[in-house]
């Protein structure tokens, strides 16, 4: 009997991982630089905190729409494919940027955003199950919590590079989607040159018949945890908006420091956060760890909502710290029980789950004009009580 620690990656599957991994900091990079796009859409076409939350509908509304369409695509041409169309889609959408700003209007940039946020879905459709799918199932969590590190320096360096430009330089958004569109499409041409290995599992989900998109909605772990990833959203997405608004309107911050907060403070705690996550996780359960992750959550949220100046930063660079994990720790926890055929599919409704990121923006969004941050702040405290409940609930099961 072999007692074999499992790796982190599968033997002849390191070269699939760290090119898929390169997806992820693209679209960390792509969904952080929409959090200065508020501030900034609210001085240049003057619109209110409410009206300015729609950047983020229109992205996570792509996600709803577009999940299930991506996961029917990849499970019928393969991940390589689908992979190439959503970085087509991704550049499509940031080099549409240009002529949006000859115009000059709200809504054209709305729909670009919509076409950028239908190649994000894409993307994230194919590299989340993919990269959890590299290697022994034992390592699932701690692997896709690797991955999602790089997607940290993506959020990093968008809110970093947004504000720069937009803030500083005043360059306007034709100069950095114009780059952003090219270095994506670069990019694609390596995805279309490399043959990413389509997994053995791959293979019975390509010959599943149409049923089985909704097979997976009999595992009651994949509905409870598509449901925990969906309030999750609301919370992550919800704050990521608004923090430059929050530390300019409440704390008097200059948006340029504001920014910098957001990328070199809550981002850069985010993404070391993951980094340790996933090394834990090699030794502590995931849903032991996640369990704690949540509690430090709720508590951190309170001190936003309750404490002095200090308090209240120090707690929301800890929310940062405490959420990092829940994304992808929920995800592959979810997948479990759920047959080779079922994979994509799954993955396919859980990457519907940004579009509550756009309920929980306008929600909280709406509430701080009515009745202040720290009042609005019950939104994602609301929302991490419930992945509290949810972790609670699965150690239940599991004892």
């Amino acid at each position: 009997m072999s007692t074999s620690k499992p790796t982190l990656v599968g033997r002849g599957y390191l070269t699939p991982f760290l090119l898929i991994t390169i997806l992820f900091f693209l679209w960390g990079f792509a969904r952080s630089f929409l959090d200065v796009l508020n501030k900034h859409f609210q001085e240049m076409l003057h619109l209110t905190l409410t009206e300015s939350s729609l950047v983020q509908a229109a992205v996570y509304l792509a996600y709803g729409l577009m999940a299930i369409p991506a996961g029917l695509f990849i499970t019928r041409w393969g991940y390589r494919r689908g992979v190439v169309f959503g970085l087509l889609l991704f550049t499509i959408g940031a080099l549409g940027f240009i002529p949006c700003e000859a115009i000059g209007a709200f809504a054209p940039y709305l729909f670009a955003l919509f076409i950028l946020g239908c190649g994000l879905a894409f993307l994230e459709t194919a590299a989340n199950p993919y990269s959890s799918s590299l290697g022994d199932a034992a390592t699932a969590s701690s692997r896709l919590n690797l991955s999602q590190s790089l997607n940290g320096l993506g959020c990093i360096l968008g809110p970093m590079l947004g504000s720069y430009m937009l803030f500083e330089q005043k360059s306007g958004l034709a100069l950095p989607y114009g780059l952003m569109g090219a270095v994506v499409l670069l990019v694609c041409l390596a995805f279309v040159r490399f043959p990413l290995p389509e997994l053995q599992s791959d293979c019975a989900a390509m010959s599943a018949h149409p049923e089985s998109l909704f097979s997976v909605w009999r595992n009651p772990t994949f509905v409870l945890g598509l449901t925990a990833l969906f309030i999750y959203e609301i919370a992550e997405i919800a704050i990521n908006s608004l923090f430059v608004n929050y530390m300019t309107d409440v704390h008097h911050y200059p948006k340029m420091q504001a920014a910098h907060l957001l990328s070199q403070g809550g981002l850069l705690v985010f993404m070391l956060a993951r980094v340790v996550g996933s090394l834990l996780m090699r030794r502590i359960p995931s849903a032991h760890y996640l369990f704690g992750c949540a509690l430090g959550a709720v508590v951190a949220t309170l001190g936003v909502m309750l404490g002095s100046f200090g308090v209240a930063l120090a707690s929301l660079l800890l929310i940062y710290a405490f959420e990092a994990v829940m994304f992808p720790t929920i995800f592959a926890l979810s997948l479990k029980g759920c047959t080779a055929r079922q994979v994509k599919h799954a993955s396919s409704f859980m990457m519907m789950t940004p579009i509550g990121g756009a309920l929980g923006t306008y929600l909280m969004a709406h509430v701080a004009e009515q009745a202040g941050f720290s009042v609005a702040f019950l939104v994602p405290f609301a929302a991490f009580l419930f992945i509290l409940g949810y972790t609670l609930l699965l150690l239940i099961c599991k004892s």
